[in-house]
């Protein structure tokens, strides 16, 4: 084994967060969570920042706030604060797209004060930003006493029709901040954290020597989380962890391996985690957290009083939780389990299934030929490691040749990732099987790639019948059936309608972006900017076609030589057509 040494213990907590995200080791406590959360992410990096809808925290200086635990919920923030602060939705790039059009509809209505053509100061501007992030904070009882006083005075002035808008926008946000709400003993921001433990009996370890039943080591846990934001609590979520037999963790240990995997990722890390029981190297625990977070995180394990309240009450939701949802999951892992061991038994591969690497090709007579990888691990989609191959190499309709292309650049970027020393690169991880769609000519091609770069790894075709539904696999020359209701033959069928999917999805894209063209775009120095900006202008080619250059040079993002090239280009072609 090797070794590395820190300077103090929380160097070596990073450390060991850092290599369990990289190595992914087995034996160890692991948050299952393949889920993505949504946030709303606020551009603080443009002038006139915008607030927007995110799925993933992006290492771009923005400012995100979650993550929440309902999308819905998310939107019907985003919908409230444009309602209420005019802030810009578009997006346009400032300071270059200042005066370029006019205002859109969202001015007309008020939802935006239309900074693209400088009608709001960007200090008014931050101020209605820092209001919309103060409500986003939880802090909406200073919000409805805004509009409260707001509405007031409209009355006072008869303006009904305003006044009455924001009544309704007062009784919007009363419904909205009660949504899924219970009060906390305060006004900070907290997680509550509990967990409950499942046990599973395995062969043979039910009854004792003496005829006594003896308990079973426990292999799961779920861990329930209380998102209380400004004394509310806003919304819950569980997450499965996977104990082995090796890791035969405590409770302690497992709220500190959630706690290191859960909050190094959290956009948001509350002021204290008040947890059911203290963590293994809670010491070490919270001094991390005051790296990550920048102020002191502190973490309570309450005995008595309105928190421990608190506690219980997510100790008796994870258990109710474990109880509804944790035989369905290990039902579906044990389902999973079954199918992968079912088609390794029926290839003889040899190596129990983990990983599974699927390919398609999809084009229309060899137009905008691409090809698609999907990956499924453990039984399991993991859209995470799935790409994209835009066909280069090959003309026309041959799907053998692009196959052979497409498994060429993936096992290739492989071995250069692997060359360059790196572990975490998009295609540094092998698969113990790839499925092809296709039968024994596609499956051919990829075997000829993988034997040009010196690779083994078994591949097989995933073969349909007249009906074009999921018939077998084909594997070393010949085709291997399997019964229609086993497990294995339907994940078989759930891969290749999967990696189908993706491939034609990426291909309608791309022949949708090749059929919206314009006879501009022939035109050197005609960009979408200033393809935009004549279309706005003349509305159409004919109008275009007749403008002289003077009038062209007029045109927002237009100049002299610009003009001159769309004038040549119309009255060329004139000349050719009169000609």
């Amino acid at each position: 084994f090797e070794y590395i040494v820190t300077e103090n213990e929380i160097e070596a907590l990073i450390l060991e967060c850092n290599l369990i995200k990289l190595h992914r080791p087995k034996y160890n406590v692991r948050l299952k969570d393949d889920k993505s959360y949504p946030y709303i992410k606020v551009t603080v990096n443009e002038r006139f920042p915008r607030l927007l809808f995110s799925r993933k925290r992006g290492k771009d200086k923005a400012q995100y706030f979650g993550p929440y635990t309902s999308a819905d919920r998310v939107r019907e923030i985003l919908d409230l604060i444009h309602r209420i602060w005019p802030l810009r939705q578009c997006g346009l790039v400032f300071p270059r797209d200042f005066d370029k059009a006019r205002p859109c509809l969202n001015y007309h209505i008020g939802r935006c004060k239309a900074p693209c053509n400088r009608m709001i100061s960007e200090d008014e501007y931050k101020r209605y930003l820092a209001e919309a992030e103060r409500f986003i904070h939880g802090k909406t009882s200073e919000v409805a006493a805004k509009l409260s006083r707001e509405m007031q005075g409209c009355a006072e002035e008869l303006q009904f029709e305003r006044a009455a808008e924001l009544r309704d926008t007062i009784e919007l946000l009363r419904v909205l901040s009660e949504k899924q709400k219970a009060d906390a003993c305060d006004g900070d921001d907290r997680d509550i954290i509990a967990l409950a433990r499942a046990k599973k009996d395995a062969p043979g370890e039910g009854v004792s020597e003496s005829g006594e039943a003896s308990p079973a080591k426990p292999d799961e846990a779920l861990v329930q989380v209380f998102f209380v934001r400004g004394g509310k609590m806003t919304g819950r979520e569980h997450f499965m962890m996977t104990l082995t037999d090796a890791a035969d963790a405590s409770d302690s240990e497992i709220y500190a391996a959630f706690i290191k995997q859960f909050y190094g990722e959290a956009a948001f890390i509350p002021r204290e985690l008040v947890i059911a029981a203290e963590p293994a190297e809670s010491a070490e625990i919270s001094a991390w957290l005051r790296q990550v977070k920048g102020r002191s995180v502190v973490l309570t394990v309450p005995r008595k009083g309105e928190k421990r309240e608190l506690v219980q009450l997510a100790l008796n939701n994870a258990a109710l939780t474990m109880e509804q949802f944790g035989a369905h999951i290990r039902n579906e892992a044990e389902r999973n389990k079954q199918a992968l061991s079912e088609i390794s038994r029926a290839l003889a591969t040899g190596a129990p299934l983990t990983r599974i690497e699927a390919y398609d090709i999809s084009n229309i007579q060899g137009f905008e030929s691409v090809g698609s990888m999907i990956v499924f691990e453990n039984g399991k989609a993991k859209h995470s490691d799935y790409r994209k191959f835009k066909i280069k190499g090959v003309r026309g309709p041959d799907d053998y040749a692009s196959m052979e292309e497409v498994i060429t650049r993936r096992f290739t970027r492989y071995l250069n990732e692997k060359a360059e020393g790196g572990d975490a690169g998009k295609f540094s991880r092998l698969p113990e099987l790839l499925m092809i769609d296709g039968g024994k000519g596609q499956v051919s091609a990829a075997e000829k790639a993988l034997a040009a770069l010196n690779m083994r790894v078994p591949v097989c075709g995933m073969v349909k019948d007249d009906r074009h539904r999921t018939r077998g696999l084909m594997y070393d020359g010949r085709e291997i059936p399997f019964d229609t209701h086993g497990e294995g033959f339907k994940l078989i069928t759930r891969i290749q309608d999967e990696v189908h999917r993706f491939a034609v999805e990426y291909h309608r894209k791309l022949r949708a972006d090749t059929q919206i063209r314009s006879v501009l775009d022939e035109i050197p120095g005609v960009g979408p900017t200033r393809r935009k900006a004549l279309m706005r202008e003349y509305k159409n080619i004919e109008a275009i076609r007749s403008a002289d250059v003077e009038s062209l040079s007029g045109v927002p993002s237009m100049n002299k030589k610009s003009a001159e090239a769309v004038y040549a280009y119309f009255h060329k072609e004139l000349g050719s057509l009169n000609s």
